[in-house]
Order: structure tokens, then sequence, then C-alpha cells
């Protein structure tokens, strides 16, 4: 293992609270129903995805475009408002593998603008070499374009990277990309997660040793 690929919400913060609350919101302002399920349906992709393919309330893509970029902005005044949650154990993995001189990286479906006030609250883009992000890529996960950009800004072979992922699109993208992959299980059951190389119940007590053993 040379290098680690996190991907964001699920992963190193609890979100999912705001990002669900972001779709509600927006839905009344626009007058458009939310499908059952949508939330968890989309959850990991992009809302250029989301937008047309789950929700179904736009095709044409300057539509799409500003109905997610209002949805990430609504995003952004909630965090704003409330702040977010670091989950358990993702602080302390990333302090450990910067401790070791292993690279970091973000590969989130997310957009820039996401990350980069989470970023100012959290100070967490310290553990960081290199952040990718959903404005990076064309095609989302489970497409691996996110992953294997991620690995090249740290310089490093595909196969030498363990990606953290809790969605099943990224765990798609993960195996797709020719890498390991730790799921978590904070948006799935453990029990559905069994694609994944390793899946754990949070990251509390995973080590650089632990992701190291992957490769063994």
């Amino acid at each position: 293992m040379k290098g680690v690929l996190f991907d964001w919400d699920g992963v190193v913060i609890d979100s999912s609270a705001h990002h669900e609350r972001s779709w509600e919101i927006l839905a009344v302002e626009i007058g458009k129903p939310l499908p059952d399920g949508h939330f968890k349906a989309g959850f990991g992709k992009k809302n250029q995805i989301i937008i047309p393919g789950i929700l179904h309330w736009a095709d044409n893509p300057a539509e799409v475009s500003a109905l997610a970029d209002r949805k990430e902005e609504i995003y952004r005044a909630l965090v704003q408002q409330s702040g977010v949650i670091i989950l358990p154990g993702a602080k302390e993995l990333l302090a450990a593998l910067q401790k070791e001189n292993i690279p970091a990286a973000v590969a989130s479906s997310t957009p820039r603008s996401n990350l980069d006030v989470i970023f100012s609250s959290t100070g967490l883009d310290r553990f960081f070499e290199a952040v990718v992000c959903g404005d990076d890529v064309t095609n989302g996960k489970p497409a691996p374009d996110v992953f294997l950009l991620a690995a090249s800004k740290l310089g490093i072979a595909p196969a030498d990277c363990v990606v953290i992922e809790d969605a099943h699109a990224g765990i798609e993208a993960a195996l797709a990309a020719d890498m390991r992959v730790v799921a978590v299980a904070t948006t799935n059951p453990l029990a559905n997660l069994h694609r994944a190389t390793a899946a754990v119940e949070s990251l509390e007590g995973i080590t650089p040793a632990s992701l190291r053993s992957l490769f063994a």
C-alpha cells in the first residue's frame, strides 16, 4: 500500500442529514415530488446522475446543472448553520497515515465548493495531498474516473491504492479502478458490503498496518 483514497460524505464526515434535507427543501422550492428511496439510491452519485435518472426532475443539461447547483447551495447553508460531525476514527486514521508519510487524497462526488466550506471549518485539508471531486471528472461513480485521477495526482499506481468508501457506487468504482476497497457501514448494513475487499462498522481501530494487511 502506497496511498489511501477517501470518499468524503459518509466516510470522513456525517453529512447525510444535511444532504437529505437539502433535497427536501429543493423539492418544495420547485414543486416536484421526491420518489420513495431516492436518497439511498442516489448516495455517492453525482447530482447530474441523480436529478434525471433517479428523481426524474429534468433532462435538459442546463436545467439539471441549475438544480444541482441550487441543491448544493442549500446544503452549504445547512452546514454553515449547524456544522458537520467528523465520523469516528476518521481523523485518527488520517493523522496516523500522515505520521507514517503515507499520502492520502479525497476522491469524492461532492462539489469542490462543499469541500471548501468544510475544510475551512474543520482544518481537515491538512491531511490530504490531493483533492479530487465531482467537478473534476465527467463520469461519476460507479465509473472509476475519480479514483484513477486521485491516484494519478498522488503519483501512485491504482493497484497500490486503498479506497475507503461507504456507498455501493463507490465500491464498484474502486473495484473498476483495480483498487482494494474498505467499506464502512455508515450508509449500508455491514452484511450488504460483501463486494468490498474488507468491511468494517467504523474507522475506529483501522490503522496503516491493517490497511497494509489487505495486500498480504
